[in-house]
């Protein structure tokens, strides 16, 4: 009885180192197709393989061990973006070695240059375009007859995030002063901006505590643009942000704003800032339309040499979406709207936009 149970122990063992060996002998084909089979044992090559083959049907889901899986999958992405960059530096010689008769570059397919035609598309030479600006709310603004001066407000019982988002957009807009609501209606609220010369009057609204919306009304004849507002940083929150802001006037940068509505909304948002700015701040804020988002960005600048520049941001940083514009001030309900944003109609095509 001894002797059969040592020879089965024997044979389990003869049959793990067997396994084992196996295991080391299984080659698995690269990436690119080569399924020869063709197994190289440690004894072959002098050393254990470091890299390893996936035959073209397996997946890297496939592999149950949770560890393993994800350092499978880092090393496939790692194989494909060294396969990338060698075909980049291959494309780059060539094109160098062609010099002047290389074929132009590829101009990759973005859903912004394949957007679909938008025929209230301005021209800026358009004379039509220019009456109308000469003849409407903002004007007297850009006539330079009035100089801008800003009430900002808030919903009903504000809490301290707004609160210090309404007065960090008042350091970033000249001669901006925030008042608290105290339940005031809006429409009491404007008479008396107009009646202490104020141009304009923005509303922060909020929900659960965050910042979710801004009404902006041009005084005293409008327009009035309600947007929403999202992705909030302030500047405690922002990392490697600059010291606070000056008290300089910042200049202001609109950026793809094309059709007759985004002009609307850029003359709407220069507004808010004085004429001149003052160049030695060196600060600048930038209203950057894309997709119909408008994302905010408040940065200073440093000329560190004739081609370099430094920038640095101070925050606040915030999006704004268009939700409707309407003519005159602000009136919920008999308010006459010249555009209101329509989700399932307007957003159905990803390539249409309207700013």
């Amino acid at each position: 009885m001894m002797d059969i149970v040592e020879d089965s122990k024997k044979q389990d063992k003869t049959k793990k180192k067997t396994f084992k060996k196996q295991n080391k002998m299984i080659s698995i084909p690269q990436e690119d197709g080569d399924d020869t089979g063709v197994a190289k044992t440690e004894a072959e090559n002098g050393n254990t393989p470091q890299e390893a083959y996936f035959p073209p049907t397996f997946s890297v889901s496939e592999i149950k061990n949770k560890q393993r899986r994800h350092l499978m999958f880092m090393k496939l992405k790692q194989e494909k973006r060294k396969q990338k960059m060698v075909l980049k530096k291959k494309k780059k010689k060539e094109r160098d070695a062609l010099g002047d008769k290389a074929p132009p570059k590829e101009v990759p397919k973005t859903i912004e240059n394949q957007r679909v035609y938008d025929e209230t598309t301005v021209d800026p030479e358009d004379e039509e375009v220019a009456f109308d600006e000469g003849t409407d709310e903002f004007s007297a603004y850009f006539n330079r007859l009035t100089n801008p001066k800003v009430l900002i407000t808030t919903s009903d019982r504000p809490r301290g995030r707004t609160v210090r988002f309404c007065g960090q957009l008042a350091t970033v807009i000249p001669d901006a002063h925030v008042y608290y609501r105290r339940g005031l209606a809006l429409k009491k609220v404007i008479p008396q901006c107009i009646a202490r010369g104020f141009t304009y009057l923005m509303v922060i609204n909020e929900d659960r505590k965050v910042p979710n919306g801004m009404v902006l009304c041009h005084l005293p004849d409008g327009p009035t643009a309600h947007f929403k507002v999202s992705s909030v940083r302030l500047r405690k929150e922002m990392k490697r942000r600059g010291k606070d802001p000056t008290e300089h006037t910042p200049e202001v940068i609109l950026n793809n704003f094309t059709t007759r509505l985004g002009h609307s909304i850029g003359r709407l948002f220069a507004a808010l800032f004085p004429h001149d700015p003052q160049f030695v701040g060196r600060q600048v804020a930038t209203f950057h339309n894309q997709r119909d988002f408008i994302f905010f960005r408040f940065h200073r600048y440093i000329f560190k040499n004739e081609k370099r520049v430094g920038i640095q941001e101070l925050g606040p940083r915030f999006t704004l979406k268009l939700r409707s514009l309407q003519k005159g001030t602000f009136d919920s309900k008999f308010g006459e709207y010249e555009w209101v944003l329509k989700r399932h109609e307007m957003d159905a095509c990803r390539r249409r936009f309207n700013l």
